[in-house]
């Protein structure tokens, strides 16, 4: 298994260093963030891009060792979307994506614009 521990301060050098074959996804993905969350900082908190309001980190991404991770840390957006994610592996507050063609792009955009617009419980 390759090692996809990223070093990076920045979140353009964590895509810079990103394996490769997810790059063009976490770009994506940065870019959804960067468009809909209107008001949300943009960091690196935990090691990961990392997108937040009034404090609090609602949203994040990660390269992990096996696959793409998502937080959705609002728990009323991700229960609203758990119907649109049957067969990708979704905890508490991650959706685990093994290989970016499974990341429905409209799903994504749903739940960023959800997030941006509710005020539900952070976990």
């Amino acid at each position: 298994m390759r090692d996809v521990h990223i070093e990076a301060t920045s979140v353009d050098d964590y895509l810079t260093e990103a394996p490769e074959d997810r790059r063009e996804l976490l770009r994506t993905m940065r870019a959804g963030c960067r468009d809909l969350l209107t008001g949300f900082a943009e960091s690196m908190a935990y090691g990961m891009p990392s997108y937040s309001r009034n404090g609090e980190i609602e949203i994040a991404f990660a390269s992990q060792k096996q696959y793409v991770s998502l937080y959705v840390l609002r728990t009323d957006v991700l229960d609203a979307h758990r119907d649109q994610l049957v067969g990708l592996n979704v905890g508490k507050s991650c959706v685990r994506y093994r290989r970016p063609d499974q990341v429905d792009q409209a799903v994504l955009r749903s739940m960023l614009e959800a997030t941006a617009r509710t005020a539900g419980p952070v976990c």
